[in-house]
């Protein structure tokens, strides 16, 4: 059989002390390559979790066009800017990338109006609408999905609720919720197979549409952290919260916990809940978007990452273990999936109380953790066992 390999990867492991170079090649049989491929991912304007899972998914297929709802380049890599991209007409209005969630009403027309052409296998990354693809007649799709459609079905409240928006959004929203969510739930069956991030997503497309998805845990790029060394982790003193300053992350209760206790805390990241950072604690600092090049050190010298939302698979945890630092967890979502009772202490309820007391357990914790064996856990998650595992539901479609 003719195969094809992706770009090489080399991968570090620590062995006897040295670090050795371990390829791990990738290779599409000739079946998928041979087929007319697009992807599908709901916008390009941030580098964070999903637009990593579809560079790695893209990396398989270099010769596929992207279409998305929003393009905006200067935060897209080269990987990625190497592809034709295709962006629907919400792109051209005004003022749409930097406030594209005024426009969730519009986006299940925006994203059925784009055109595939003559795709045979089209492989969508959904965390909103690009599930819902119009797709050609006679191809195959599989959806990778992050979450179903986020905003209206487990996270509304977190979006919507009262606070979070003003009480003319608020209101629209729980008008239309009935409406997206039906069109969500429609246009799942055209899916032809449904992969899910987590466990706790492939739960939610059951519930919600009825179907089986297998889970494909998201590639994580290790390599950067686990080059550092284990010797002398966790020595800056500071706890550390990282990510989108988004509702569901609940970063204020890491803020007021370290307010309660005194703990050192330091908070990476920007968003629409920047007003968390308000009349912070001399011990509680903002560091503003982090540089990539920043976080190994970043995660090195903390003592815990601290990760106290619901997310449906999360990649921070993983890079913090990878660097061999521990994680305080609420005990809930993808974290359940990435965080083990070796590698970090879980809180039961989402609220100060329960992660205070979780900083007091996190103590004697302490005393026992072995940075080798989270690092070890976190090595399971590679981009090339997630291509791999991929391939093989892909193939079924051929």
């Amino acid at each position: 059989m003719r195969t094809f390999t992706t770009r090489r990867r080399v991968h570090r492991t620590r062995v006897g002390g040295r670090v050795s170079n371990v390829e791990a090649p990738v290779t599409i049989p000739e079946s998928l390559r041979r087929l007319r491929v697009s992807l599908v991912h709901d916008w390009l304007l941030t580098w964070r979790g999903g637009e990593k899972v579809l560079e790695a998914i893209a990396e398989l297929f270099p010769a596929a066009p992207i279409y998305t709802l929003f393009h905006d380049p200067k935060d897209m890599p080269a990987s990625i800017e190497a592809h034709r991209i295709v962006s629907s007409v919400l792109n051209r209005v005004p003022g749409a990338k930097t406030r594209h969630r005024h426009f969730l009403p519009l986006m299940p027309g925006a994203i059925r109006g784009l055109d595939l052409g003559d795709a045979e296998l089209v492989i969508s990354s959904s965390h909103c609408v690009a599930k819902g693809i119009r797709v050609p007649k006679g191809a195959r799709h599989l959806s990778y999905v992050h979450a179903p459609l986020r905003y209206m079905w487990d996270r509304f409240d977190d979006y919507f609720g009262p606070g979070k928006a003003s009480w003319p959004v608020r209101a629209a929203a729980r008008a239309l919720r009935p409406v997206l969510r039906g069109w969500d739930v429609v246009t799942s069956t055209s899916v032809d197979r449904f992969v899910a991030n987590s466990a706790h997503v492939a739960r939610q497309i059951e519930q919600r549409y009825h179907r089986v998805a297998h889970v494909i845990h998201p590639p994580v790029e290790l390599e950067r952290f686990t080059a550092q060394s284990l010797e002398g982790t966790g020595e800056g003193g500071y706890f550390l919260c990282l990510g989108a300053l988004a509702p569901y992350k609940r970063i204020d209760l890491a803020i007021e916990a370290a307010r309660r206790t005194g703990r050192e805390l330091w908070i990476g990241g920007s968003g629409q809940s920047s007003s968390w950072l308000r009349d912070l604690p001399p011990h509680v600092k903002a560091l503003g978007q982090v540089r990539d090049d920043d976080l190994p050190g970043l995660y090195r010298n903390a003592r815990a990452l601290i990760f106290p939302g619901v997310e449906d698979f999360g990649i921070t945890p993983l890079e913090a273990q990878a660097s061999g630092r521990p994680v305080i967890a609420f005990a809930e979502g993808g974290a359940l999936e990435t965080v083990t009772p070796d590698t970090g202490v879980f809180f039961a309820e989402q609220t100060v109380n329960a992660l205070t007391t979780a900083l007091a357990q996190f103590d004697a914790f302490e005393a026992g953790f072995e940075p080798a064996a989270a690092r070890a856990h976190a090595s399971r998650f590679t981009r090339a066992a997630f291509q791999r595992a991929l391939i093989a539901e892909l193939l079924p479609l051929t």
